[in-house]
């Protein structure tokens, strides 16, 4: 099975374009203020209609937001997906008023943390942030690999955390994981994606299961 990528936080083209040319299954839009990988809706549209056409679907990703704010984004930037900081009721809530699909971020410490029912369509699994920080994901935080290993999981999901071309190769091997997610593993700054990091994180992630 193919392994699927997401590369997430993009600001640029280039590092979009790159994403786009080395086959990215999704690219991720920041609109999370808090965050440095944060995008203005305007700037997002921008980059989301260099989507249209190619094979990448758009994922918008929204920490706790209103139903304005998400509604905002939406009448600007062309969205596929939504990835959620909330509760599943939240996520519910959102995927009728949007319409759109809907990814639900899972924080987990140990095995005991993984989701044993979902009402979205895909979740993030990456590691519980520290009490003390400022977003809930983003953190650049590795999961224990092995914690997913031979977990029935109730929907698609996706790794991520503290990935890179380095370690992600061991991170599928170990974790089972169907997709992998990543932001400032292939980045020369917050946003700004390195094209030669972002192909070999692709190819390694979808070597993995042959490696």
């Amino acid at each position: 099975m193919n392994v699927g990528v997401k590369i997430c936080g993009l600001t640029e083209e280039r590092g979009l374009d790159a994403c786009l040319e080395y086959g990215a299954d999704w690219i991720g839009l920041n609109f999370f203020a808090k965050s440095p990988r944060y995008v203005m809706p305007v700037r997002a549209a921008e980059l989301a209609r260099r989507t249209r056409g190619t094979c990448s679907v758009c994922v918008g990703l929204f920490v706790e937001p209103t139903d304005a704010e998400v509604t905002a984004v939406l009448d600007t930037v062309p969205l596929d997906v939504l990835q959620l900081y909330t509760s599943p009721e939240r996520a519910a809530a959102l995927a009728r008023l949007s319409g759109k699909e809907i990814w639900l971020s899972c924080p987990v410490s140990s095995r005991a943390d993984l989701p044993v029912q979902c009402g979205v369509q895909r979740l993030v699994i990456e590691s519980r942030a520290p009490k003390d920080a400022s977003r809930p994901g983003g953190n650049g935080l590795t999961l224990p690999w092995d914690v997913t290993a031979g977990w029935l999981a109730p929907a698609p999901w996706i790794l991520a955390g503290g990935l890179t071309p380095e370690n992600v190769g061991q991170a599928v091997r170990m974790s089972d994981a169907p997709a992998v997610d990543v932001a400032s593993g292939v980045e020369s700054a917050p946003g700004i994606k390195t094209p030669a990091a972002v192909k070999q994180f692709i190819e390694r992630a979808r070597s993995a299961r042959i490696a």
